[in-house]
């Protein structure tokens, strides 16, 4: 495949139960990335925040996939001195989902529970696999997906990025084709929204924009009870993609709205 550019968008919402947005997000023409901090643990806000704002300010040179890796033992680093430098930070902890875009394919790495899809020929697939206690019993076959869906620790994580010790994150290549879509989101998105309407979603919305603002009001109007954050992407011809700043939403947008990575943009050039 010829080089081709990213068209995309992102959105965030603190939902209708919560009353901090924990959720982070990157979304530029070379970076996305959706960072979730994790429930029940204190300050994952700032955990989020930390890990985007990391990821964002690593230089993405040479082999993009291992230049995702340094960034997430960068991101681990930066977590255990927070939490040396203030007590109060200990604990803390946030997914991350990322995707590296070269031209033609992406490096992605993932750890925790927020997801990365791709729609392809209107089919939905799931490229991350979730780091949680639920699917490692459904891996090794102790619980049927029937059975996942009623566990009443579902969502607990067993590899994170955290101040006290931080698990592996998965990292992997993924080769885009054109007219492909792609969808990094939280879990207050996928654990409100079914998949057939995140596929009709990005099926049917023309601009990523929209496809966006859709699952925030499908996941709201399903209860909203976590933090809804999603980047869409779209493969298209170079000279089709709008020449737009990299996007940071959430807690890592200093005023707790979208916010511009100007001073970055020599990270996230079009390749």
């Amino acid at each position: 495949m010829a080089h081709h550019a990213l068209d995309f968008s992102a959105g965030t919402d603190i939902g209708r139960r919560r009353k901090v947005n924990e959720d982070s997000a990157l979304a530029g023409p070379r970076l996305l990335a959706v960072a979730d901090g994790m429930g029940g643990h204190p300050h994952g806000d700032v955990a989020s925040r930390t890990a985007v704002t990391t990821l964002a300010a690593h230089p993405l040179t040479g082999d993009p996939a291992a230049a995702l890796a340094a960034a997430v033992a960068a991101i681990a680093a930066r977590l255990a001195e927070l939490a040396r430098q203030d007590p109060e930070l200990a604990r803390m902890g946030t997914t991350l989902t990322a995707m590296a875009w070269d031209g033609t394919r992406f490096a992605v790495a993932h750890i925790g529970d927020s997801r990365a899809y791709l729609l392809r020929a209107g089919e939905l697939s799931q490229l991350t696999r979730d780091h949680t206690m639920v699917q490692s019993l459904m891996d090794s076959g102790r619980l049927t997906p029937s059975e996942a869906a009623a566990h009443p620790r579902g969502s607990a994580l067993v590899r994170a990025l955290q101040s006290e010790g931080s698990g592996e994150p998965d990292v992997f290549w993924h080769d885009a084709l054109p007219g492909d879509r792609y969808l990094l989101c939280s879990d207050g998105v996928f654990g409100v929204v079914r998949p057939e309407a995140i596929r009709d979603t990005l099926a049917g919305d023309a601009r990523p924009a929209d496809a966006v603002a859709r699952l925030i009001d499908l996941a709201n109007s399903g209860g909203g009870p976590d933090n809804i954050t999603c980047v869409v992407a779209d493969v298209v011809p170079s000279g089709d993609a709008p020449d737009r700043e990299p996007l940071l939403l959430g807690a890592a947008a200093d005023d707790g709205g979208p916010g511009r990575l100007a001073r970055l943009g020599r990270r996230f050039h079009r390749p």
